[in-house]
């Protein structure tokens, strides 16, 4: 019996539905005109009494982004990528604002949140797409704590830079932790000589399927092009020349900080498309707590596997030293995909490989880290996308120590 999964149920709906959304004439809540006939504007909502409101404004527009000094035209929300970091507390009301300012429709869909459907960001099925001048404004209450993330539900947008975390918080938590990554996965190939749009039209040219059309390569847009063995699945059609962590590349890593012995709180999220990632951190033991948002029996990993879309929490203790924070992208048998498509990359990229591990995260194959080769921190391995984590004693390389953005201590 063939399973549906919610994504290729929602692409059965949306084969017609899409491109009458991206036609319509206006978004519902715009700053101007008047609302499409497809949907209509939402049903209002508003916060019960004594609900504590978070909000928060949000532009999607073009950015020039700079991966490790390659300049690679793409599009975000703000300034930055991943955008910024949206965060409230379980039972809150959120209202968020976005305003398109990208040459075309888009949305945001709350990835793992549930909410009201109006809310919910799929185009030509919960709300018309927002078109370009245009504004919306997104109104739910997030019922749930974990870690999230929100990106557009248009196309293949997603495989842009249009993605940021999501973090709702639980007031019944003890908070037994010193501080908290958030880290963000990422597979990159806009600017690189091909568009994502492109890579998605060759790859169907080529013998693949567009089952869906929404959502990115590896959330919608690509997700009928077969099945193939564990752990990959349906991922590994697009060899891509860049890997990032936190919207950066290993020639330029972010550096985390913390202190020997403090208890770290990962919130590892995988914005990419058509990549599993194989987890690691060198030379510590991590305690997976949450998978997609929700508590599940803690299991100890030296690694584990990330799918497109997942999120993982842990804990980890922190040792004494520097030591690299180690995303390796899963690679696939190419004989497994007779239509994957290679970037126009200068022989500069070479295809990485990466340590086999089992669910139960023990790797069946060690893989020894790079020692300091530069004062301060290791430098980045070559093939492998790496975000080397100082402890207390290590400054970044060629300038002075930094705490990561997301770091607080214990509640």
């Amino acid at each position: 019996m063939t399973s549906l999964s919610r994504r290729d149920l929602l692409a059965g709906g949306l084969g017609l539905s899409i491109s009458a959304g991206l036609a319509a004439c206006s978004s519902p809540n715009s700053s101007s005109g008047a609302p499409s006939a497809l949907l209509g504007p939402p049903t209002g909502a508003a916060p019960s009494p004594g609900q504590r409101v978070v909000e928060q404004s949000l532009t999607a527009r073009p950015l020039t982004l700079d991966l490790g000094g390659r300049q690679v035209a793409t599009w975000a929300y703000g300034d930055r990528v991943p955008g910024p970091l949206l965060r409230a507390t379980a039972g809150d009301f959120l209202r968020v604002t976005l305003q398109n300012e990208l040459p075309a429709p888009t949305t945001i869909h709350w990835h793992g949140i549930r909410l009201r459907n109006e809310a919910d960001g799929v185009p030509g099925l919960t709300q018309d797409p927002v078109e370009s001048g245009g504004r919306f404004i997104y109104e739910f209450t997030a019922p749930d704590p974990g870690t999230y993330f929100f990106h557009p539900h248009v196309g293949v947008q997603l495989d842009r830079g249009l993605y940021a975390p999501l973090v709702i918080d639980d007031p019944d938590e003890p908070g037994d932790y010193d501080a908290e990554w958030i880290v963000v996965l990422d597979d990159w190939i806009d600017g690189t000589g091909a568009t994502p749009d492109e890579v998605l039209e060759q790859l169907i040219t080529d013998g693949g399927d567009d089952s869906s059309g929404m959502g990115g390569m590896g959330h919608g847009s690509m997700g009928g092009m077969g099945m193939g063995d564990p752990p990959w699945g349906d991922a590994g059609d697009v060899i891509y020349p860049h890997f990032l962590i936190n919207g950066r590349t290993p020639a330029d890593p972010e550096v985390l900080n913390a202190k020997p012995g403090q208890r770290v709180r990962l919130r590892i999220i995988s914005a990419a498309s058509d990549t599993i990632f194989t987890v690691a951190l060198g030379g510590h033991r991590m305690t997976l707590t949450h998978s997609d948002g929700f508590a599940v029996e803690p299991v100890e990993a030296e690694a584990f596997y990330i799918g497109m879309g997942e999120r993982y929490d842990a804990t980890v203790t922190l040792r004494d030293g520097v030591f690299p924070w180690w995303p390796a992208p899963s690679a696939r048998p190419a004989a497994d995909r007779p239509w994957r498509w290679s970037a126009p990359a200068p022989a500069a990229h070479p295809q990485p490989t990466s340590p086999r591990a089992s669910w139960t995260g023990r790797p069946s194959s060690a893989r020894s880290c790079s020692r300091p080769r530069r004062p301060g921190c290791p430098s980045a391995h070559p093939t492998r996308p790496t975000m080397w984590c100082c402890r207390g004693r290590c400054a970044r390389t060629g300038g002075a120590s930094t705490v990561p953005r997301s770091g607080r201590t214990s509640r």
